[in-house]
């Protein structure tokens, strides 16, 4: 409950993303998000975003690689429309050959767009693909282009009879709002929707990687770009683990901003480097990875930034991090996550994103002191422990002559985010 104004966010999670999708018919996740807009039994295509704008609010979606999300930001009194809207569409939902043939030529456009004509996102899926062996993390989000092209209106129809139940759903409210009215309204709209049998969830481990691997895009592009990536557990056990909090000081002590080790060190100092940033997320349902991705500066190559980048982290594990960079770091790590919950939105996608990983409120609740109790030793620990070449993957751009093209327009309706 938030008072301070009388606004709220209502969000509904499905705990079903790209991870749940099958080879053949990767995308389908994201494909349904896009058509859970096109109408219901009850409600034209179209029209749910109408009710919501003429409400006063805004809506939108996203998928991600653990999850597939619907959200509204709207007056509080305006709460019963956004779960009455949810709630029809959970079971009611009207997939016809037609509109899907339509829409899923909206996705491929947005692959194109997103993708296939930005080099380094380009670099990105393929390291992705390369460094998850077996885990269907190795699949991108929006999908292979070719499943894209095969997919049918009954695949997207299977996908929203195998996940789209309130057994299988997560109702995330934060704003103005009473919680026993909460509850109210979410017993009347969603308390007499059928649960269904969910498919069982096969345990997907993903093996040890035994030795680095190293790939080469060559794509149109203006400049090289490098990408590595080390295999990094994510946070289980949140009483236990220390781990996954020593990982994002550890991301804080390399970047985020200019007194971070390599903005300082290869941007500023050397000028090795155009930018330098690290970045690990410690909540998901699968294996993590720690990643750090640079652009050499002009006249520099790649193998002479990875070598500098490499320098740093050897640093990092032989002499550690001093007591005041710690609390500096940790001041920026926790004043940013702070200002982040001051915002409605990113409050109840907090909440939402724990509750997908099986991790309970009380964790997000304690992140704070986590993050406070780690230690110089935990986080050159962490340093030693997994950002070894056994478990990285590196891949790097190839900058190819740029072809001249004729500007694509986007296509009408991409408008959903991932």
């Amino acid at each position: 409950e938030d008072h301070r104004a009388p606004v709220m966010v209502s969000q509904v999670w499905y705990r079903a993303g790209s991870m749940d999708e099958f080879n053949g018919t990767t995308g389908v996740a994201h494909v349904l998000e896009h058509m859970m807009f096109k109408g219901t039994q009850a409600v034209p295509p179209g029209e749910f975003s109408k009710k919501i704008a003429a409400a006063g609010g805004r809506e939108n979606a996203f998928t991600s690689r653990d999850h597939t999300a619907y959200f509204q930001q709207m007056q509080k009194d305006r709460l019963e429309l956004a779960m009455q809207l949810e709630a029809d569409r959970m079971t009611n939902l009207v997939i016809s050959d037609e509109l899907f043939a339509k829409e899923i030529r909206v996705v491929m456009e947005e692959r194109r767009l997103r993708t296939d004509d930005q080099p380094q996102s380009v670099v990105y899926e393929r390291l992705i693909a390369s460094a998850y062996q077996t885990h269907p993390y190795r699949r991108p989000i929006i999908g292979w282009m070719d499943d894209l092209q095969n997919m049918t209106g009954q695949d997207a129809r299977d996908w929203y009879a195998r996940w789209y139940a309130p057994n299988n759903a997560t109702l995330v409210v934060a704003g103005d709002v009473q919680a026993d009215a909460v509850v109210a309204l979410a017993q009347k709209y969603f308390g007499g929707l059928p649960a269904r049998a969910l498919p069982e969830r096969k345990p997907q481990l993903e093996p040890m990687q035994v030795g680095g691997k190293r790939i080469v895009v060559k794509a149109p592009a203006q400049t090289p770009y490098l990408l590595m990536a080390w295999h990094a557990p994510v946070l289980k056990d949140w009483q236990k683990d220390t781990t996954p909090y020593a990982l994002q000081i550890l991301a804080g002590v390399l970047s985020g901003n200019d007194s971070a080790r390599l903005q300082k060190t290869l941007v500023k100092t050397r000028q090795i480097a155009v930018n330098a940033s690290a970045g690990y997320d410690p909540v998901s349902r699968g294996p993590g990875m720690f990643m750090i991705d640079a652009t050499p500066a002009p006249g520099k190559s790649v193998a002479m930034l990875e070598q500098a980048i490499r320098s740093e982290l050897e640093r990092i594990q032989r002499e550690g991090i001093s007591a005041a960079e710690l609390a500096r770091v940790k001041a920026q790590v926790i004043a940013a996550d702070v200002y982040q919950r001051d915002s409605l939105f990113y409050r109840a996608m907090q909440l939402g994103e724990y509750a997908i990983a099986g991790l309970p409120p009380e964790a997000l609740a304690r992140r704070v002191d986590k993050l406070r109790a780690v230690t110089a030793q935990d986080v050159q620990a962490a340093a030693r422990q997994w950002l070894k070449d056994d478990q990285l993957s590196v891949a790097e751009l190839d900058p190819q002559p740029l072809k001249p093209q004729a500007r694509r327009t986007a296509v009408p309706g991409v408008r959903h985010v991932n």
